[in-house]
């Protein structure tokens, strides 16, 4: 087979947002942005400070999910352009998300904390002028899921709920990994963007991050578990050399109506050869459950289940 040379997304940079049918779709991108992130250790609550009513904004759809399951729901006066989960977080004015913050309507909301990417350096300075407090999202393995609730937790005094929900996941997702143990483990590429109607601009899970960890965890075997990155953009030439058994494509859960689902599947059948193809082990999955490292983890590796021990 000739050679290729796989096209990996570095660090810190900004990916393209493609249209359907044309580019790929914003959600996609901004999957992409999550998984590219670089980290950083959050900033910390003075000791003994009494506990009070927190007004609390999250820019993080997966850290607003955090605070709603930690009971926190009520004190959330804010949240990102992108936040769908729980429904009550639809209610909640919107303050922007990981490139476009709205620093003045986040000011107009008179937080105690803000929760912010890493990587919004120019926010963070603006915040710290502000003399407002802010916690920075570190977004990693799966196993950050549960290091930050507890540390949220521990933010905005309930850390006995953090601990209860992060022990409750942990043993949960255990659970599964032991269920899975000493069953086949199909070659599997998780992917979670592409230009519609076509195999190009393919976005898939790399061998770090959550949705490698959450493949691993199902009883897959990550294709690209040797490329030490949480995405990378993957050619149909990539694909056919490491011959995935299974295919998932993890999109959101809005947009994407049986019909739409139905036909993105069939452009596949344009690679008859990849082994997923013609085992008809092609799968669509419209669920953000499969997208978004939050308390809902453990649900999205349980679909990933169901789809891969068959």
């Amino acid at each position: 087979m000739a050679s290729h040379q796989e096209k990996i997304e570095g660090p810190g940079t900004e990916p393209r947002v493609f249209r359907p049918g044309v580019r790929l779709r914003p959600i996609a991108a901004f999957v992409l942005s999550l998984l590219v992130l670089a980290t950083a250790s959050p900033s910390t609550q003075t000791p003994g400070a009494a506990a009070s009513k927190h007004r609390l904004i999250s820019l993080v759809p997966a850290v607003t999910e955090m605070l709603f399951s930690l009971g926190a729901g009520d004190e959330v006066v804010g949240v990102s352009s992108y936040d769908r989960y729980p429904p009550e977080a639809l209610k909640k004015p919107k303050v922007g998300a990981l490139v476009d913050p709205d620093f003045e309507r986040i000011l107009s909301l008179n937080p105690t904390l803000v929760v912010v990417y890493g990587t919004q350096t120019d926010l963070i300075a603006r915040l710290g002028r502000a003399r407002i407090p802010f916690y920075p999202y570190e977004m990693s393995g799966l196993s950050n899921v549960t290091a930050t609730i507890r540390g949220l937790g521990a933010k905005i005094e309930r850390s006995t709920a953090a601990r209860d929900l992060a022990d409750r996941i942990d043993r949960e997702l255990d659970a599964i990994r032991k269920s899975v143990a000493g069953k086949p483990r199909p070659k599997t590429v998780l992917i979670f963007g592409r230009e519609a109607g076509t195999l190009r601009g393919i976005y898939a899970s790399g061998g770090i991050g959550f949705m490698h960890d959450m493949l691993e965890a199902a009883g897959g075997q990550d294709v690209f578990a040797d490329v030490k990155r949480q995405s990378l953009q993957a050619t149909t030439e990539m694909l056919l050399a490491r011959a995935p058994e299974v295919i998932i494509e993890a999109y959101p859960s809005e947009g994407w109506p049986a019909d739409k689902i139905a036909r993105e599947r069939d452009v596949w059948r344009g690679l008859p050869s990849l082994p997923a193809v013609r085992n008809n082990r092609v799968h669509v999955l419209s669920d953000d459950r499969l997208s978004v490292p939050g308390p809902r983890v453990v649900e999205g590796v349980r679909l990933l289940v169901s789809v891969l021990q068959k």
